[in-house]
């Protein structure tokens, strides 16, 4: 056999279900390969499309998406889903094909150094010189993306390596890594410690975050929540690992987080950060975050120790087998207090919308809440419609919120649903996208239809690049620039043009009814809700400010709020 065939056994010996890619010359070699092969071919519209779909399936299934594309521009077409996938730290194997070896650094057609464009956002990389090589290379990629912290892993393949006769003796060869270790169980003495902080806590509060959705801590975290009473916040990628409809959670906290989470921030005195990295959307201003608390810091990745918080205590290692042992070492919180203060913020400063200026958005997810109950996978891009799902679609398994984060990638929502949907084939998935947003990657429209996937988009449509029109509004004395969508098509009849049915939603008294048709139907639907066009997401925690200065309200139209100086 050749090289590309012995890469596509080596996939099929991983377990590999999927590829998601896009043809080319260089590439040809690998997707001849496929032919016949137990793996099958995704052949998707725009190689952006493929990582976003293989980052999808990685969220929802733990285990790596693959993508296949041809070198040049196929190459850097994947740069955004590599960094979405690197910035939320998900496996996912990207196979690039290459021009000859002989013409590397040479300017041949579709030449790009995708290997040093990419080395920023991958957890590692590989250029293939040698066909033999190809079954370590595969076998090192599969261990390094997906163990310790996870992430991005990008194998460039020259055509003539990959054409080559294949001549070694086995497909499973020993890995040579000698500089890879991966943090475990963590330090029993560091637990202990972490441990004797909580003692003597009134108002302690428990952070979870996509760490511990990876790890799967969610048991642990619980049974730590339980013994010590105490509240549990999470990020937005942290959502539902502990369930968002617990008594004890105050679901998400930062800067479009509930007010009660952030309220929360201003008063523990103790801060246990799980699988949380403290960002800026978490902790605009480190100087003034949670003053006077003890802060603890349980993460995989040595790096976040003390890069935007010193904590007061930190454990290494792997997020649910730190939390079940530090289980162990804890005693009670005296809390009763603590969650009555709590609870009347609750109580005082709910999630609220006004149903009396048409239809909102805010309407639109609380209808899709009360029909799902959270046992739909939801996928979003960013922005308010993120925001607002993350705040009204409440969580109740880690695995079923997929949203980009770090990255906050517009396009990403969509894709990423398929990808769910083909790893989780019987589960209700809906992708919660803006009219923005959706338009990037919406000729994947042709995926879903081609496969028969029954994902549901809900596009929450305002004819507005929404959360920069806010900030506009906000901080800018509302000079509106750069943000009017006015040119949206009919989303029905796009749906329709691709084969896939569309429901239009214009009116509140429609809304439930509409959604409800839609899902329920056993196909792929577009829903496309035309809000009000100038809703605001609140609370608001302006960049680079702390909880102590969250916005809960609309301000007054005289209030000047002041330009946020922060990360924006």
């Amino acid at each position: 056999m050749n090289g590309a065939e012995a890469l596509i056994h080596c996939l099929e010996n991983f377990g590999v279900e999927y590829i998601w890619g896009l043809s080319g010359g260089a590439a040809i070699p690998i997707f001849d390969a496929l032919v016949g092969s137990k793996i099958k071919l995704i052949l998707v519209r725009h190689e952006q499309g493929a990582t976003h779909m293989a980052d999808g399936y990685a969220r929802a299934t733990g285990r790596p998406g693959v993508v296949l594309v041809t070198s040049g521009p196929g190459a850097t077409n994947t740069v955004t889903g590599i960094m979405t996938a690197h910035m939320d730290s998900v496996p996912m194997i990207v196979l690039t094909g290459q021009t000859i070896s002989p013409m590397l650094g040479k300017d041949a057609f579709q030449e790009s150094d995708i290997f040093g464009i990419t080395m920023p956002v991958v957890k590692h990389s590989y250029l293939v010189k040698v066909t033999n090589d190809i079954p370590r290379v595969i076998k090192e990629a599969f261990h390094i993306t997906n163990t310790g912290r996870p992430g991005p892993v990008l194998i460039d393949l020259p055509k003539d390596v990959t054409s080559a006769p294949f001549t070694g003796d086995t497909l499973d060869p020993k890995m040579d890594i000698p500089g890879y270790q991966v943090a475990g169980k963590g330090n029993l003495a560091d637990i202990k410690k972490m441990a004797k902080m909580f003692k003597g806590a009134k108002r302690p509060i428990l952070l979870v975050g996509h760490g511990a959705v990876i790890s799967r801590a969610g048991e642990a975290i619980k049974q730590l929540a339980y013994k010590l009473n105490a509240p549990v916040t999470n990020t937005l990628l942290g959502k539902g690992e502990f369930p968002e409809t617990d008594p004890l959670s105050l679901g998400m906290l930062g800067m479009h987080g509930t007010a009660y989470a952030n309220l929360g921030l201003t008063r523990c005195d103790l801060i246990l950060s799980i699988g949380s990295r403290w960002d800026d959307r978490v902790n605009g201003n480190p100087a003034k975050f949670c003053i006077g608390a003890k802060k603890l810091h349980i993460d995989i990745d040595e790096a976040e120790i003390g890069k935007i918080l010193q904590p007061d205590a930190y454990c290494i290692g792997d997020a649910r087998l730190i939390v079940e042992e530090l289980v162990k070492h804890v005693e009670p919180c005296d809390t009763n207090e603590w969650l009555a203060e709590l609870n009347s913020y609750k109580k005082k400063h709910p999630l609220k919308f006004k149903t009396d200026k048409g239809l909102s958005a805010q309407y639109v997810l609380h209808e899709l809440q009360e029909l799902t109950q959270g046992r739909a996978i939801i996928s979003t891009d960013v922005g308010q419609h993120q925001m607002w799902s993350a705040q009204f679609n409440l969580s109740i398994n880690g695995r079923k919120w997929i949203s980009s984060g770090g990255a906050g990638t517009m396009g990403f929502g969509f894709p990423a649903a398929i990808g769910a949907q083909f790893g989780c084939p019987n589960d209700l998935v809906v992708a919660v996208v803006g009219d923005g947003g959706f338009q990037m990657t919406l000729y994947e429209l042709a995926t879903v239809f081609i496969h028969k996937l029954p994902v549901k988009v809900l596009i929450i449509d305002n004819k507005y690049l929404g959360m920069v029109r806010q900030w506009q509004e906000l901080f800018f004395d509302n000079r509106l620039s750069g943000v009017d969508l006015e040119g949206n098509p009919d989303f029905v009849k796009l749906a329709e043009s691709y084969h896939v049915k569309g429901v239009h939603i214009d009116k509140p008294e429609h809304a439930r009814e509409r959604l409800k048709e839609a899902l329920d139907y056993k196909g792929p639907v577009v829903i496309w809700a035309e809000v009000i066009k100038e809703g605001n997401v609140f609370p608001m925690i302006p960049a680079g400010k702390s909880a102590y200065e969250m916005i809960i309200e609309p301000p007054n139209a005289s209030q000047k709020l002041e330009k946020p100086t922060g990360s924006t």
